[in-house]
């Protein structure tokens, strides 16, 4: 089987209805990107953190995966499929995708704010204040915010480089380090990119899409699965 390495970002989700502010002027769900995705943020106000990701927890509980989540998934009867993301929702694994490594984090898990190595599940169930995780700390979402390492960036790129065919889709590629990854791939293996504002890049293979993640998903499908096989 050759190896499909997909890199997506929040233009995938957004046609499941979870909003995104790569489009709207730095906000998200109407408050500043940098008030609730960012350690800083953190810092200065803990308890508004937790309410800001208390609601995207509840509203992920209620949230579909879309067309474009489960042709990714269909995509496993042919080829040997991972997806690296930088969403943090879960609907890549609800779709039924096997092979789904978060570079952002996951918002269905929260962690110790001393070792971010101390982990829980949590599903939809939100975090308090004075909730504590096994060493006795404060729990925090388990997010990568802005400010603070990317942990899963060095896994990201073994898979990357091992890639037959690289899928990018509903990313502005706009995000480091994550948009430094297409980077790591083989310059003769072809580039299939999803968006329906397309970032400028340059590479010997490179296949444009200017279509939604849904739309751009079933029309590659036929590609992949005509000429690819």
């Amino acid at each position: 089987m050759k190896k499909i390495v997909v890199l997506t970002g929040a233009g995938m989700s957004a046609q499941s209805g979870i909003k995104t502010f790569r489009d709207s002027g730095g906000l998200w769900e109407n408050y500043p990107v940098h008030e609730v995705a960012s350690i800083d943020g953190w810092h200065k106000n803990p308890r508004l953190m937790l309410t800001f990701y208390n609601k995207r927890r509840t509203q992920l509980k209620d949230t579909q995966p879309n067309e474009g989540h489960r042709v990714l998934s269909r995509l496993e009867k042919y080829f040997d499929v991972s997806i690296i993301t930088q969403n943090v929702d879960d609907l890549h694994e609800r779709a039924g995708s096997s092979r789904i490594l978060h570079l952002h984090g996951e918002l269905t898990k929260a962690r110790s704010i001393n070792n971010p190595h101390l982990v829980t599940h949590i599903g939809y169930e939100p975090i308090h204040w004075a909730d504590k995780a096994e060493d006795g700390a404060q729990l925090r979402p388990h997010i990568v915010w802005f400010g603070e390492a990317v942990p899963e960036m060095t896994t990201a790129i073994e898979w990357t480089r091992l890639a037959d065919i690289l899928l990018v889709v509903g990313t502005s590629l706009a995000v480091y380090p994550a948009a430094g990854l297409i980077d790591f791939a083989d310059e003769d293996t072809p580039l299939f990119l999803v968006d329906p504002k397309p970032a400028p890049v340059r590479r010997k293979h490179l296949h444009v899409i200017e279509q939604k993640a849904v739309e751009g998903l079933l029309q590659l499908e036929k590609i992949l699965l005509e000429h690819h096989m």
